[in-house]
């Protein structure tokens, strides 16, 4: 049976349409077609093989007499190229995975060298459509290989003999140094045409050429620039091409906790998430993502803000129902497995804060005005000046009972805040005596109503002793200064009550086996993202020796490819939940572009986290903190 390797041991490779897991033993063990929220044609990553895989690999690997896992892989340079290596008594062999950037249907290819001596290999794609629950009519038309299932055909070219065993395409072949073998799996609908015979050397050339020049459009050049780059090319993929949604993971179910029910479908386009997403791609020089946003922005959100989601389709759906699918036995039996999300129909008020901080930001950038979407601009503003006070279920999307979160609140005041900067600075017409008097409203009732004196720390929600990681972006948004007392002392107390010993950041608390403020029971790993923003909060506050060692702590959780998941398990030591994270990666594009810059200017006074709160601690004035939220760069 197929051995369950760690999440980790996945790399990705994709098209904008959507993208397959490369596991470090050869097999594709997840791909949706043709895009990335259609049903799996390769499931075996929420099961078994018999759920759907493609594994390419030394014939004494498949027999159990070889290596289980390839001995080095990397992507070639700046693309998304996989390379992977396997040795062998008889020799070595080099497989190339990618896929083909373009419009027209997904291709997935997968090139075998010889490097040395001559190594028997063996190609087995098992294909199983509808997430592993359907076996495909496979036949063979004019020499090559196909798979219909419903409305779904997939080719297999190869100059290969192939055969069909026990429900899987079958190739058994040699390569010897300097001989080349290539498999082409094509998709397209089964009442077309056949999809023509691809080139695989012109589409490699044509591959690398791409992500060389969209890469090479990249403005960082401090340090930390391998990480950011690799970082960039993760979220690129994670874009669907045709309409400029950013998924927030290519991936459903994959486990917050081993064994647990934490698991769910992101495979869609969140607000907060792509906003976020953006905000990285304009702070490294990338506009033509932004326009595409907000083209899928006015698509998705323009007719109907005050019935405003958190999350759309990735070419703006708003039916995006949850359902689970019991005959997947989820990732190491982490059940249920879940497609769509029940999320979508939450309210969460930050979002109002993301999107418009983010168009915001795009003007900052340079991105050219758009009429329309200064009228959605203004009406979504005009829609949160009459819902801000409502209880909501907050960015962490609690399936409990609504409350007044702190966060929320503070992502309305940006909402407000960045409005009126942008109508002061002439680029939207808009009154703003009445928002003006919104953000002083907001902001009075947030350091009110959501912080605790006594233990000099902002709370989760108003009247809770809970605290949130997503308390570290006070500063960061420019709510308070970072030599504000009361962000000195959340900081600390984050560090404090949310920190693992090595620094590592968890969400909230969460119940274990009981039902917390989430409205869930289990537990889960440190979040990712919230490790990036202690590391933001550190140096803002003056602490930059110590955010640029937590910093390169967390690069180091990122997998041999440089992929990180959305939480870590530092027990286990291991990565977990949907993979890879956008949110992840957006993190550290954002906590490097920080560092970057406050290393690179006067050192600012450290702050005494947990000294005693009196008077202001010296660190930013406020004026250069005001600066320093407003630069794209961030």
């Amino acid at each position: 049976m197929k051995r369950l390797p760690r999440i980790e041991q996945y790399g990705l490779i994709g098209d904008m349409q959507t993208s397959a897991h490369v596991c470090d033993d050869g097999s594709i063990d997840w791909l949706c077609l043709p895009r990335f929220d259609a049903p799996a044609v390769f499931a075996a990553l929420l099961g078994t093989r018999r759920h759907g895989t493609w594994q390419i690999a030394p014939a004494s690997t498949l027999a159990g007499i070889g290596p289980e896992v390839v001995a080095e892989r990397q992507y070639r340079g700046d693309s998304l190229v996989l390379d992977s290596v396997w040795r062998t008594t008889a020799g070595a062999v080099r497989v190339t995975d990618f896929m083909p950037p373009g419009d027209g249907a997904p291709r997935v290819i997968r090139v075998v060298e010889g490097v040395a001596g001559e190594v028997p290999m063996v190609s087995v794609m098992r294909p199983r459509p509808g997430y592993g629950r359907v076996s495909p009519w496979i036949h063979e038309v004019g020499g090559r290989m196909v798979a219909e299932a419903g409305a779904d055909a997939l080719w297999l070219d190869t100059s290969v003999q192939q055969v069909e065993k026990d429900g899987a395409v079958v190739s058994t072949f040699t390569v010897a140094a300097g001989q080349s073998v290539a498999f082409v799996l094509s998709w397209c609908p089964s009442h077309a045409a056949a999809p023509e015979v691809s080139e695989p050397d012109a589409a490699l050339a044509e591959t690398l050429a791409f992500w060389q020049d969209w890469t090479g459009q990249c403005s960082h050049d401090g340090p930390y620039r391998e990480a950011v780059i690799r970082s960039l090319i993760t979220l690129k993929a994670m874009t669907y091409g045709p309409s400029g949604g950013i998924v927030a993971a290519p991936t459903t179910s994959l486990p917050e906790e081993i064994g647990g029910g934490r698991n769910w479908d992101y495979r869609f386009t969140w607000l907060r998430d792509a906003s976020t997403t953006l905000a990285a791609l304009l702070g490294t020089g990338y506009r033509h993502e932004a326009q595409a946003w907000r083209r899928w922005l006015l698509r998705a959100v323009a007719g109907d803000p005050e019935n405003l989601q958190i999350m759309y389709g990735i070419t703006g759906e708003r039916d995006l129902r949850e359902q689970e699918l019991p005959w997947l036995p989820g990732y190491e039996g982490s059940t249920p497995v879940r497609v769509g999300n029940g999320a979508a129909d939450q309210l969460q008020l930050d979002v109002y804060g993301e999107v418009i901080e983010t168009l915001y930001l795009a003007h900052q950038s340079g991105v050219a005005h758009c009429a329309d979407t200064a009228v959605l601009h203004q009406r979504l503003v005009e829609h949160l000046a009459q819902r801000w006070q409502m209880p909501d279920e907050g960015i962490w999307e609690i399936r409990g009972p609504r409350r007044h979160f702190v966060h929320s609140k503070v992502m309305a005041w940006v909402a407000v805040d960045r409005t009126v900067r942008l109508a002061e600075a002439g680029a939207l017409d808009i009154a703003v005596d009445g928002l003006v008097e919104l953000r002083e409203a907001i902001h009075r009732e947030v350091c009110s109503k959501g912080f605790d004196p006594v233990r000099n720390t902002f709370t989760q929600s108003y009247g809770s002793e809970e605290l949130d990681a997503s308390l570290l972006l006070i500063p960061r948004v420019g709510f308070l200064p970072p030599d504000d007392p009361r962000v000195v002392g959340t900081v600390e107390a984050v560090r404090r009550e949310l920190s693992t010993a090595d620094g590592l950041v968890r969400r909230y608390p969460t119940a274990g086996t009981r039902t917390g403020v989430d409205g869930l029971a289990g537990d889960e790993g440190t979040f990712v993202l919230c490790s990036f923003w202690l590391v933001d909060a550190l140096a803002l506050v003056g602490r930059l020796d110590e955010a640029m060692g937590l910093f390169d702590r967390i690069l180091a959780l990122r997998n041999d490819l440089g992929l990180l998941a959305e939480e870590y398990d530092p027990v286990q030591q291991r990565q977990l939940g949907n993979f890879p994270q956008a949110f992840s990666h957006m993190g550290l594009i954002q906590s490097a572009l920080l560092l970057h810059l406050l290393s690179s200017g006067p050192a600012p006074a450290p702050a005494a986290v947990g000294a005693p709160v009196r008077g202001s601690v010296p660190c930013f004035p406020r004026q250069a903190r005001r600066d320093l939220v407003a630069s794209p760069r961030l």
